[in-house]
């Protein structure tokens, strides 16, 4: 079985991209907790992708690439628009940190996520990497684009 260990990071004001991103836009099928389908693409690729209920860190995650023009068409049928963002990789102290620039109702957020190969890997955390959201469910995705970023700000405003 696929899965994935990630843990995620707000990220500090000052930090600049060290590359070109690429721009993603993603949408989900089902944003159930139980299992969430995001379709994505991702530059010029499309993506459908399964993943199973967050235990911990942890959880069951299949990936596969898709047709872009079935991506194209199975956005339009999501639940909610497309969540937003440029996606810039950085390599650092032996891992590579994406690092997510959100667009759209998110705008404002940045999130920056390393993939471990397992939970108690060690791994240093760059200075730009500021509070840890690993666990906290209004940063992941699927949430986003239920409740966005904007609107929580807006919210706590009132």
């Amino acid at each position: 079985m696929a899965e994935e260990i990630e843990r995620k990071f707000l990220v500090k004001e000052g930090w600049q991209p060290q590359n070109e991103g690429t721009r993603i836009a993603q949408g989900y099928l089902s944003s159930a907790p139980e299992r969430t389908v995001r379709v994505r693409i991702r530059g010029s690729k499309g993506y459908l992708t399964v993943k199973g209920k967050n235990t911990g860190i942890r959880r069951a995650e299949f990936e596969y690439e898709i047709p872009l023009a079935d991506a194209e068409a199975m956005l339009a049928l999501c639940e909610t628009p497309p969540v937003e963002k440029t996606r810039y990789l950085e390599d650092y102290a032996g891992f590579t940190w994406e690092i997510d620039i959100f667009a759209g109702a998110n705008a404002g957020l940045r999130v920056a996520e390393i993939e471990l190969p397992a939970e108690d890997t060690a791994f240093k955390k760059p200075d730009w990497a500021g509070v840890e959201v690993s666990g906290d469910a209004r940063y992941y995705n699927s949430s986003l684009s239920l409740h966005p970023y904007q609107q929580r700000a807006a919210d706590k405003k009132k």
